[in-house]
């Protein structure tokens, strides 16, 4: 199975998508350029993939999921705008591009990233016409759970917290970036699974993959930002050091950090141990990229 390829088509099927997906909305023409300039910048699109494959795995094909798919990385980019601000990370520089407050302003940015989050949720809801209405609302429950306070939005509140503070230890950093970026890509997993109307143990198992692989990227991340280029990663390399940032790197070192990313992995793989189709060798095949890029 050639996976890169495979994860390409899947990919290039949501930047279809989503190159019209706020068009004919009454959007603000100056708005809608800051937040198509986002969301259209490129990137793996690893969440809505992981939501559609997952579907796939019981049964969901693509065009019926798609639009909750979608609006996953609506709020993956509303994300990364949020995270650029001067109030935030400061960052210049997004996926090789100024940052959206660097191309536009920073009123315009905060107003970007808020159109995004809001009209992604109206975006999952429109499954509805396809998909049972219990299924979409809780996929809806669990991914605003995943985005907000105790998810996302937490985590980041976190990350600013523990930015040049002493001892922070490796339990509080798993458990922060288990908010920050675990638990979107979680819940892209589980989503997939309880709109395809997944029975709980197949559900909870699409989850666990999920942890494994959220947890296993964010480590190859912190990985990347040490050893990576400034053209490979799109943006400044070692931006978390100069920032002062607890990383796994920082703790445990390289070498330590390439093997903890690779038990993560390997517990994800474990978790669709039961499953032998296609879609589930696709998820297997996406674990093992992740890790990958740092091996």
């Amino acid at each position: 199975m050639d996976i890169t390829a495979l994860l390409q088509d899947e990919a290039i099927a949501v930047e279809h998508w989503l190159a019209g997906a706020l068009r004919n909305k009454d959007v603000p023409p100056g708005l809608l350029a800051a937040m198509e300039y986002s969301l259209l910048a490129g990137g793996k699109r690893i969440r809505p993939v992981l939501c559609l494959i997952s579907a796939r795995l019981f049964g969901l094909e693509r065009d019926a999921v798609m639009p909750f798919a979608g609006a996953l990385e609506c709020i993956h980019t509303y994300s990364l705008i949020h995270d650029d601000l001067p109030a935030m990370d400061n960052d210049d520089l997004r996926r090789g591009k100024p940052s959206n407050h660097k191309q536009f302003d920073e009123a315009t940015a905060i107003l970007a990233g808020d159109g995004l989050l809001t009209d992604a949720f109206a975006l999952m809801a429109s499954v509805h016409t396809r998909i049972p209405a219990d299924r979409v609302l809780r996929a809806i429950g669990l991914t605003a759970r995943a985005a907000g306070s105790p998810g996302m939005v937490g985590g980041q509140f976190l990350d600013m917290q523990y930015t040049a503070r002493q001892g922070v230890d490796l339990e509080e950093l798993a458990a922060m970036h288990a908010m920050k970026t675990g638990a979107l890509l979680c819940a892209a997993c589980e989503c997939g699974a309880v709109l395809a109307g997944a029975d709980e143990r197949r559900i909870a198992s699409l989850a666990a993959y999920g942890k494994g692989i959220g947890a296993a990227f964010q480590i190859t991340d912190d990985i990347l930002d040490e050893t990576g280029t400034e053209a490979d990663l799109g943006k400044p390399a070692g931006s978390d050091a100069a920032r002062k940032k607890n990383t796994y790197p920082s703790l445990l070192g390289l070498d330590k950090s390439r093997a903890a990313a690779h038990v993560h992995i390997d517990m994800a793989v474990q978790a669709l141990a039961a499953y032998d189709a296609p879609s589930a060798d696709l998820l297997r095949g996406l674990a093992v990229y992740i890790v990958n890029r740092v091996s």
